[in-house]
C-alpha cells in the first residue's frame, strides 16, 4: 500500500493494534511515547550529523542510506501516532490547524525564499 492509498487512520490502527497484541498499553503514557519519539528523531538525525547540506540531498541515490533513514522515520511516526492514539488527538484536524497558524504566522507573500522574518535576526 501506498501513500495515495493508506489513511491516517489506517496508520493508527497499524500502530495501535502491534500495541495491544504485546499488551504495551501500560508503557504508553505520553511522557515515555514523547521521550522515545525524542530519541528516535535523534537517531534519524545521526544520518546528517556530519555532512553538508547537498551532500544530505545526494542521499537520496543511495539505496542503503534511504532504507536506514526510512527506519528510523518510519519509527518517529509510530511514536507519533501512537501519542496521538493516548491522547485521542485527531491527526488530520490537528495537522490542519498547525497549517493555518503556520500560513498566518509565515504569510508566503513576506516570506518567499527566507527562513525568518526580517525583523527576527534570522537572514
Amino acid at each position: 500500500m501506498a501513500d495515495q492509498s493508506t489513511t491516517v487512520s489506517e496508520l493508527r490502527s497499524m500502530i495501535r493494534d502491534f500495541v495491544a497484541e504485546r499488551q504495551w498499553q501500560q508503557f504508553h503514557a505520553p511522557k515515555n511515547l514523547s521521550m522515545a519519539l525524542a530519541i528516535e528523531a535523534a537517531e534519524l538525525m545521526e544520518h546528517f550529523q556530519w555532512i553538508g547540506v547537498e551532500r544530505s540531498r545526494e542521499l537520496k541515490a543511495d539505496p542503503a542510506a534511504v532504507a536506514a533513514i526510512g527506519e528510523e522515520l518510519a519509527d518517529v511516526l509510530c511514536y507519533a501516532l501512537a501519542i496521538a492514539n493516548e491522547l485521542e488527538l485527531d491527526v488530520s484536524e490537528t495537522m490542519r490547524a498547525k497549517m493555518k497558524k503556520n500560513e498566518a504566522k509565515y504569510p508566503a507573500e513576506e516570506i518567499r525564499g527566507r527562513y525568518g522574518h526580517e525583523d527576527d535576526g534570522r537572514r
